[in-house]
Formats: C-alpha cells, sequence, structure tokens
C-alpha cells in the first residue's frame, strides 16, 4: 500500500515543483504560445475571407465569361446573318447582271441577224433583179426578132399608157 498512498512530504516537493514550472512556462511559453495561436488564428480567418473573396471573384469572373460568351453568340449570329445577306446581295446582283449582259448578247444577236437578214435579201434581190433582166432581156430577144412582133408590143404599150 506504501506505492499507493503518497507522503505529504511528497505531495509538497510535487506542488512546489507544479508551481516552478508553472511559473516558467506562464512567463517564458505561455506568451509566445498564445500569441503564436493569435497569430494563427489571424492567419486563417485571412485565409478564409481570402478565400471567400477568391470565390466572389471567381463568381464574378464567371459571370463575367458567361456574359462575353454571351455577346459572342450574340455578334457571331450578326455577322453570320450579315454575311448570308450579303451572299444573297451579291448572288441577286450576279443574277442581274448575267441577265443584263445575256440580254445584250441576245440583242446583238438579233440585230446581227437582222443586219445580215437584209443582206440577204438585198443581194437576193440583186440576183432577182439580175435574173429578171435576164430573162426579159432573151425573151425580149425571142420575141422581138422579126419587125412584127416589135409592132404589136409598141402597140400593146401605146394601148396600156392610153389606160392608165
Amino acid at each position: 500500500m506504501a506505492l499507493v498512498t503518497p507522503d505529504i512530504g511528497l505531495i509538497i516537493w510535487q506542488l512546489i515543483v507544479f508551481l516552478i514550472v508553472l511559473f516558467i512556462l506562464r512567463a517564458f511559453v505561455w506568451r509566445p504560445i498564445l500569441s503564436a495561436l493569435k497569430a494563427r488564428e489571424y492567419q486563417i480567418e485571412d485565409s478564409l475571407r481570402a478565400a471567400e473573396n477568391a470565390k466572389e471573384e471567381m463568381q464574378q469572373i464567371k459571370a463575367d465569361n458567361e456574359y462575353l460568351l454571351q455577346e459572342a453568340r450574340i455578334e457571331r449570329d450578326a455577322i453570320l446573318k450579315e454575311a448570308k445577306n450579303e451572299a444573297v446581295h451579291i448572288i441577286e446582283h450576279a443574277k442581274a447582271e448575267t441577265s443584263d449582259i445575256t440580254s445584250k448578247m441576245i440583242q446583238d444577236a438579233r440585230e446581227a441577224i437582222q443586219v445580215e437578214k437584209k443582206a440577204a435579201l438585198n443581194e437576193v434581190k440583186d440576183l432577182v433583179a439580175s435574173l429578171s433582166l435576164e430573162v426579159a432581156e432573151k425573151i425580149l430577144r425571142e420575141k422581138l426578132s422579126d419587125d412584127k412582133s416589135q409592132k404589136a408590143l409598141v402597140e400593146k404599150f401605146i394601148k396600156d399608157v392610153k389606160v392608165n
């Protein structure tokens, strides 16, 4: 039992040593530990505030990115619409220009055909006139080979002149 129950002298010495250790700890260790704990607490609070600020900034950046993305989509759609309108305008302009060129070519072809037609008609008229003169000349030579035929023709012409 002597091991389980300590002496009063031992208890007093233990109490004195405990108080001395407590005084030394309080004088030299307690304040630095408390200041280190307070510094750590402030550092943790600052880190939490910084994390909260970073979270808010990230949300703001995300919102800004969404806004910029939406603006980019709107701008892209506007550019595509403008490009489609420009393509339609170019196609319509090309069709109109092609139509004008085609019309001019057709008109030029018609004019060329008319010129060629007139030239051909004039040539045919000249040929018909030439052939008619040759045929008339041959007929007249044949018919007017004697004096009697010549007199009959002259009399016929005189009758025609009086009638008209």
